[in-house]
């Protein structure tokens, strides 16, 4: 199951450096994360100093 960055997200761009597959990226408002690519790693919310990503 991928994660989804949800709204809490504060655009700080920790978690795109931790993608080993490089599906996450900066949206007009929040950082995105490309279903399709996602492996489900966790590396995102591990670093997330939020909490924003979450398995879908």
């Amino acid at each position: 199951m991928a994660f989804v960055i949800s709204e809490a997200c504060i655009a700080c761009g920790a978690c795109a450096p931790e993608c080993p597959v490089s599906c996450i990226s900066q949206g007009e408002v929040k950082f995105d994360i490309d279903s399709e690519v996602c492996i489900s790693c966790g590396n995102c919310a591990n670093i997330c100093p939020v909490g924003a990503p979450a398995e879908a």
